[in-house]
């Protein structure tokens, strides 16, 4: 569904005022093709950035007032807070996230020398694993570099909105989300090396395909869940490896160099995080290399083997999202489907011929409710640009 721009300039002008100058601003989620949960752990993703995103709409004040608005939070009302309140708590909610990258500005050296109003709305399907977060820290950044005339690269802005993630908001996320919503590129993946951000885009041709993500419905909470531990056991196989390899992250290992020095990681538990983290990397370089040779079967099965290392080895995926991939493998014309984003609940991504698209939607809607009483959403989605100004 198209976003109207210019209702959203009405809104605004009804809660703020039409005086000053407006400006208009999108930054798009992201889905990750292959790569998941490499991203701290030094090693490869593959995301590209969707024409779903985060709209925003920005006014800079003369005073040091914040006035912010959601129109998915329509019931909070206006909430009004301060440069000098940049403090997170539970009652700010959603606005923790665009006070935050303020926050981090601040520390950066780049000091806001005014307030705004601020009006938010986002297409993202909340708690769907396709970065609604991410997509507003990097919004919120691009809007206060052009509003204030900062000198910011947008790979910066990336960093910054890892940051704000990682330090104001309690969620030890990697650097894919923002970097696939600041850097994303038209009908490209970006292929990223996590460990020291050099990247590459490669075109994401899929003649006879479709990129179809499917929304389990069921909700996930990451900084509550089970993720912050992943990179605390991932970080505990990796210092148990160094004592007998010459690392720096778990993504610098093959995987016969893994299995060769796996014993020096004593806990079970953490030597089956540190196998994802390894074997993800290899696949994630392999499914590129298939993509750029036009091998969409194999880029197919690399990611339907990425799902199950998920689900054993990395236990990120859950009940619903099993039954979306293992139904999506049994259906005619489906070439690959996996979770997709940090896990426990959210979206599986999946590579439908053209053809099979309509079964693939019909038959999955109907058998994933009859196993588990949930109605699934389905986006056939395309790939879009990073964040960018509207007008």
């Amino acid at each position: 569904m198209a976003v109207n721009v210019a209702e959203l300039k009405e809104k605004f002008a009804e809660l703020y005022g039409k005086e000053g100058e407006i400006k208009a601003y999108f930054a798009p989620g992201r889905v990750n093709l292959i790569g998941e949960h490499t991203d701290y752990n030094g090693g490869h993703v593959f995301p590209c950035a969707l024409t779903i995103g985060t709209y925003g709409i920005i006014r800079p004040r003369t005073d040091r007032k914040l006035r912010l608005y959601s129109v998915n939070f329509s019931g909070m009302g206006i909430v009004e807070s301060s440069l000098d309140d940049l403090v997170p708590s539970d009652a700010a909610g959603w606005t923790n996230y665009p006070k935050g990258i303020m926050w981090t500005f601040e520390k950066r050296g780049y000091h806001l020398t005014a307030g705004a109003d601020l009006l938010f709305y986002g297409d993202i399907p909340a708690g769907s694993g396709l970065s609604s977060s991410a997509s507003l820290e990097v919004l919120t950044g691009l809007m206060l570099r052009d509003t204030f005339g900062f000198e910011i690269s947008m790979v910066d802005l990336a960093l910054i909105g890892q940051y704000s993630e990682n330090n104001f908001n309690g969620m030890n996320c990697g650097i894919m989300d923002q970097f696939a919503s600041a850097m994303g590129k038209k009908d490209c993946a970006i292929f990223l090396d996590t460990s020291n951000l050099n990247y590459e885009y490669a075109p994401v041709k899929l003649p006879d395909a479709r990129i179809v993500i499917t929304n389990s419905n069921v909700k996930h909470s990451l900084v509550s869940s089970a993720y912050n531990d992943r990179r605390n056991e991932s970080e505990a196989a990796l210092k148990a490896l160094q004592t007998v390899a010459d690392i720096k992250t778990l993504g610098d290992l093959s995987e016969a160099e893994f299995e060769a020095h796996k014993d020096a990681i004593q806990d079970p538990v953490c030597q089956k995080r540190a196998k994802h983290a390894v074997y993800e990397n290899q696949r994630t370089i392999h499914a590129v290399e298939a993509l750029k040779n036009n091998d969409i079967e194999t880029f197919g099965k690399l990611i339907n083997a990425s799902h199950l290392s998920l689900r054993d080895d990395y236990e990120t995926s859950c009940k619903e999202t099993d039954i979306l991939a293992e139904l999506a493998w049994e259906i005619p014309g489906v070439l690959g489907s996996r979770i997709t984003g940090g896990g426990f609940g959210g979206c599986t991504v999946s590579i439908v011929k053209k053809e099979s698209v309509d079964l693939f939607i019909q038959t999955l809607d109907k058998a994933y409710t009859e196993k588990t009483g949930i109605k699934a959403e389905f986006y056939v989605v395309d790939i879009g640009d990073g964040a960018h100004a509207l007008d």
